[in-house]
């Protein structure tokens, strides 16, 4: 007897330049080849439902900024407290509600900046033995290169390390770049590569890691 598939939500919105439409469409299509049911939502209204979102196997935030009610924060934070994964990429998931602290602490990240906004850098694997990034070799990309506060539990996967023209203060830091960790029961996962969908045709690396990453992360 075959097992149900496992149950995802995907909410985009928000700043239009990171395209949440086009890369929700992106990986609704690319999970539900890898066994997944997948709902696309287009409100924050679908967080207010508690229950409904406990019983999801994996949530990905899409919101580049926006702002985010106490019971939509609330449901959110717990539900991956009890077990629900959250993954998500570049500003979508950790530049999503900056006014929302436990969301933040939930999610390992916060970014600050961009320094010389699209450039070429590199994306150094530092933990080859995990599953999400087994196999997957250092990689460049064409992107934004994310400044970020981070959890100091993350356990990170890969890094960059920063050079720029307009913050050389920032040269040479070496800034975890995708990581995991737990949060209650919940798994998190984030990569802060993503800005726009043609960037995942772009890099395969990078969508392969990402896509190992929300597999991962669903309960």
């Amino acid at each position: 007897m075959s097992s149900s598939p496992k149950q995802a939500l995907i909410f985009q919105g928000g700043w239009d330049g990171h395209q949440p439409v086009q890369c929700a469409e992106l990986f609704a299509g690319k999970l539900a080849e890898r066994g997944f049911k997948v709902e696309v939502a287009d409100r924050l209204e679908v967080l207010e439902d508690a229950e409904r979102l406990k019983a999801l196997d994996l949530i990905i935030p899409l919101w580049t900024c926006g702002q985010l009610s106490a019971d939509q924060e609330n449901n959110l934070v717990n539900a991956v407290i009890s077990g629900v994964g959250i993954a998500g990429f570049h500003g979508g998931m950790c530049d999503a509600f900056r006014g929302s602290i436990n969301y933040q602490w939930m999610t390992g990240g916060q970014f600050l900046s961009h320094p010389d906004n699209i450039k070429d850098y590199t994306i150094r694997i530092v933990n080859h033995d995990d599953p999400i990034t087994q196999g997957i070799p250092d990689f460049k990309v064409k992107s934004e290169q994310y400044y970020m506060l981070v959890d100091p539990r993350n356990e990170v996967l890969a890094v960059t390390t920063h050079q720029s023209v307009s913050a050389p203060w920032t040269n040479g830091v070496e800034m975890p770049f995708v990581w995991k960790k737990v949060h209650g029961a919940g798994r998190v996962f984030y990569s802060a590569s993503g800005h726009q969908r043609s960037e995942f045709d772009d890099f395969p690396e990078q969508l392969e890691l990402t896509l190992r990453g929300m597999c991962w992360a669903s309960r």
